[in-house]
């Protein structure tokens, strides 16, 4: 009852078709834990598309998901690779009139890296900035110069991070390049954004971005019912029943939350791999994908992102659902149904049967409400094919607990994904995010060497390597990327790869005309 209100009442206040954007926005965005605006400590996901109006990074991504100049105008590397050389743009001012140097870059990386090195635990957003960055300099007010431990096209990608005026670096709201500044900001109410005079693209068409600040999603969608705002940044599976409406436009975009089944490979049965590749091939992610989270996810069978550059799409044949190539791996390694009670048995080392019995832990998350129902379909499916599988349920914190010791079998989990292509700290051996304990000489081979590429076409050759060994090996089973919507009454972009974090990419470039 409660769902049909809800569309009755969407209906009758979208009255109008959806329109283009013409000189002002609102947007509802959740956010109660932001007190002041510091972009190189963001604490709130919604905030990060506000900072990214404000602030410009030396690089940037474009939608093919390659980076490309942003504050620079060029870049080069050193014969050996490690020596990285950014020639800045001469025509970019901050918005308080100050012309952009080198030594804003390099005073903004290394109040980063400062606070990743630091042993007080609290290491900052842009942690991972450490592993890229040995050292950064200003050869002159125009040019940086990167010192990296190792020869890495992923450096391209770590240097998006937001740059602010070297006197300005824990001065709440800082001036920004970007297209935009904050004309006022009240935390938990809303701020507003304005055109940045000394923007070098000159004055946007869109001369007014308020955003209005509520305590939760439901308020955000429940903002959006009402009119009250144009448009609404929002993770929520119920944001799915709005998409098909010709008054409202649905902009689904991509987070950076990969969605897993992880397989302790320590574990009995789970040390065997066919075992692991019979539960892929029975799982149904697209089902799920469909079924349970409404299509608010982007489907992917390893951690890179499928439909770009970096994604091996020619794995297909391991990644096909198949029950019945799933049950003829599992007889031919010696599991069959002994007792006739609907679950497989194999004999053990010590002349024993043992059944085909794991249990699989779920933690919840509140804009993840559907995880649970995943794992009692996926317990549901394998029991249908002679699998004893029992769902758990645990606190987020017992589940890290669990999985870092090891005390698991199947657990669905999610890791937040860096911006670099690299997916090493889930494979490589002892790395920090392997709880799978997953050990494999070739992908650690492959990781490394990954990390030796300087440029795009070979870091894609032994990405594609990478994937194909994933795909071979089955050390965990990737399910998708969650999506979100921006449900909106305006369009106000074109571009073609809307991304958490930089969910109004484009209104500043956007024209009518």
């Amino acid at each position: 009852m409660c769902l049909a209100l809800s569309v009755l009442l969407l209906t009758a206040c979208l009255c109008a078709e959806a329109t283009t954007v013409e000189d002002s926005l609102v947007i509802g965005i959740q956010s109660s834990k932001t007190i002041q605006l510091f972009p190189l400590e963001p604490v709130e996901r919604d905030i990060m598309s506000v900072y990214d109006l404000i602030y410009d990074g030396v690089m940037v991504i474009n939608d093919d998901y390659i980076p490309e100049c942003n504050l620079a105008e060029s870049w080069s590397v050193s014969p050996n690779g490690k020596s990285w050389t950014f020639r800045l743009r001469e025509d970019v001012y901050f918005s308080d009139g100050s012309q952009l140097t080198a030594h804003d870059v390099v005073a903004t990386a290394n109040w980063i890296l400062t606070k990743a090195n630091s042993s007080s635990g609290d290491t900052g957003y842009y942690v991972n900035l450490k592993y890229f960055i040995d050292t950064i300099s200003a050869e002159d007010d125009h040019t940086v110069v990167v010192k990296a431990e190792r020869a890495y096209y992923g450096l391209l990608y770590a240097m998006t991070f937001p740059v602010v005026p070297a006197w300005a670096l824990e001065t709440p709201n800082p001036p920004g390049t970007g297209a935009y500044m904050c004309d006022y900001f009240v935390p938990g109410v809303g701020l507003r954004l304005v055109p940045n005079p000394h923007w070098y693209l000159g004055q946007p068409q869109v001369t007014s971005i308020i955003f209005e600040m509520y305590n939760s999603a439901p308020k955000v969608i429940e903002a959006y019912e009402y009119n009250r705002v144009d448009a609404i940044f929002t993770r929520s599976i119920a944001s799915a029943q709005y998409k098909g409406g010709s008054t409202s436009l649905a902009l689904d975009y991509r987070t950076n939350q990969l969605e897993c089944l992880l397989m302790n490979h320590s574990a009995f049965p789970l040390n065997r791999q066919s075992v692991r590749e019979a539960i892929r091939l029975i799982i149904d992610a697209d089902k799920i994908a469909r079924d349970i989270y409404n299509g608010m996810v982007e489907r992917t069978d390893t951690p890179f992102i499928a439909g770009t550059w970096m994604y091996n799409d020619n794995l297909g044949s391991y990644f096909r659902t198949d029950p019945q190539r799933a049950l003829s791996l599992l007889e031919a390694d010696g599991w069959y149904d002994v007792d006739e009670d609907g679950v497989l048995e194999r004999m053990n080392d010590e002349g024993e049967y043992v059944e085909l019995a794991m249990n699989i832990y779920v933690y919840e998350e509140p804009d993840n409400d559907v995880r649970l129902e995943t794992a009692n379909y996926i317990s549901d499916t394998l029991n249908a094919y002679g699998f004893k599988v029992e769902v758990k349920t645990m606190t987020f914190s017992d589940v890290q607990e669990a999985l870092s010791v090891g005390n698991f079998h199947l657990c669905l989990a999610s890791y937040a994904m860096d911006v670099c292509p690299d997916a090493g700290f889930l494979l490589m051996r002892t790395n920090t995010g392997n709880y799978c304990r997953y050990r494999s000489e070739e992908i650690t081979d492959l990781c490394s060497k990954l990390r030796k590429q300087v440029n795009r076409e070979d870091y894609q050759q032994v990405l594609f390597q990478i994937q194909e060994q994933f795909a071979k090996d089955c050390p965990f089973i990737c399910l998708f990327y969650r999506s979100g919507t921006v449900l909106t009454r305006r369009m106000y972009t074109t571009v073609r790869d809307v991304r958490e974090l930089e969910l109004l990419k484009g209104i500043d470039t956007f024209r009518t005309d």
